[in-house]
């Protein structure tokens, strides 16, 4: 994309973004780039300048990839932290959100990497950016704590022990989850995460060019596990879903719940069905969905749980989970893939996940739909 066309159809302007953390990734039009920065309670669009060409499908396949950002930052693996990752749909080229270091010292990172493994950091400098403050963001004095289960070789979070064994869980700050997870739909990107409000789990549609009127939801959802409806647990992760009129939803602890955009009206409560519950003591990381043979299909990888496949015509015949009895709603594949967590959809018929192994290794590896 020419800076013109940057700068006309979506008003771009050359400088340097001040970004102070970086998470949720998600692509939009051409080459522009959607990241969260929670800490600065702003969403930056960046054109990452990627004209590359793929020719047929390259499948990503990077054994330690911890290792090696690790020695191409300059920092240990201990000091590297992979929030997100996302893929230009025309490059095939993956990108990977990372913090460098831990606590007021972190630095945010912007890396590619290429079908043969290449890294590349992306300059921050002089690059076509706009940005947009999340609204009604919560304060970085607001004392409310959200929580998340982590795997149990995690290095963030605290070691509990419960009964009949451990649980890895992290207790933080709710403007950390001010934005959880980003896509771009229809001119419109939808931003899951956490408001300043009583009822703080809110989904946001921000018009893209930055500039419109962002529309505002706050969620209401039957948590399953808890046995009560809930409006504070913000969403850990979701996909577009049924031609995109909604999305499906995964919160901690962990229902799946299918939320109806479409017809909702700016500042309205939306209620969220739940159709299925993963079952406790588990957080969500990610979840992405794909079509075979025309039917779709959603993958959702889990801190605790195994990686789970489920069809998505199960989710719209499902009716509401209203009652605390768990597992119930739509069947539910488990899937043999060790340690996943962050993954997306490499093209229509490939999904890359990051994986991690029993030494705490991290790869990334690329899969066929019609395998999984």
């Amino acid at each position: 994309m020419s800076l013109a066309v940057g700068a006309g159809k979506y008003g771009l302007k050359v400088g340097i973004p001040h970004i102070k953390s970086i998470g949720a990734l998600a692509f939009g039009p051409e080459s522009i780039l959607f990241a969260a920065d929670n800490a600065g309670a702003t969403i930056f669009a960046l054109d990452v300048h990627d004209n590359d060409a793929a020719h047929s499908m390259r499948p990503v396949n990077v054994e330690n990839l911890d290792t090696r950002l690790a020695a191409y930052l300059g920092c240990s693996r201990d000091d590297l932290f992979i929030r997100d990752l996302a893929v230009h749909a025309a490059s095939q080229n993956v990108y990977l959100s990372v913090m460098r270091g831990s606590g007021a010292s972190s630095v945010p990172v912007l890396i590619k990497l290429g079908a043969n493994g290449v890294l590349a950091a992306v300059s921050l400098e002089n690059i076509p950016f706009a940005q947009t403050a999340v609204e009604k963001a919560p304060s970085e004095e607001d004392a409310r704590l959200d929580g998340r289960v982590l795997p149990t070789n995690s290095k963030e979070g605290e070691l509990r022990e419960i009964p009949g064994g451990s649980l890895r869980l992290a207790r933080e700050k709710l403007r950390t989850v001010t934005v959880t997870d980003m896509a771009f739909v229809d001119g419109v990107l939808l931003v899951a995460g956490a408001s300043n409000e009583e009822f703080s789990s809110s989904l946001r549609r921000i018009p893209f060019p930055f500039g419109g009127h962002t529309q505002m939801h706050s969620l209401e959802i039957f948590h399953v596990s808890h046995g009560k409806y809930e409006t504070a647990s913000p969403i850990r992760s979701f996909v577009p879903f049924a031609d995109n009129n909604s999305i499906l939803a995964s919160y901690t602890c962990t229902p799946i719940v299918h939320i109806s955009v479409k017809d909702a009206g700016a500042g309205t409560q939306i209620k969220g069905k739940t159709v299925a519950e993963l079952g406790a003591r588990n957080t969500p990381i990610d979840m992405v969905s794909y079509k075979l043979n025309g039917e779709e299909f959603l993958l959702v990888s889990n801190a605790r749980h195994p990686l789970m496949k489920i069809a998505g015509k199960d989710i719209e015949q499902q009716e509401p989970l209203t009652q605390p009895k768990e597992p119930l709603g739509v069947p539910r594949k488990n899937l043999p893939h060790q340690g996943v967590s962050k993954m997306a959809n490499l093209d229509a018929g490939h999904v890359v996940m990051m994986q991690q192994d029993d030494s705490g290794n991290l790869h990334l590896r690329s899969y066929r739909a019609s395998d999984l």
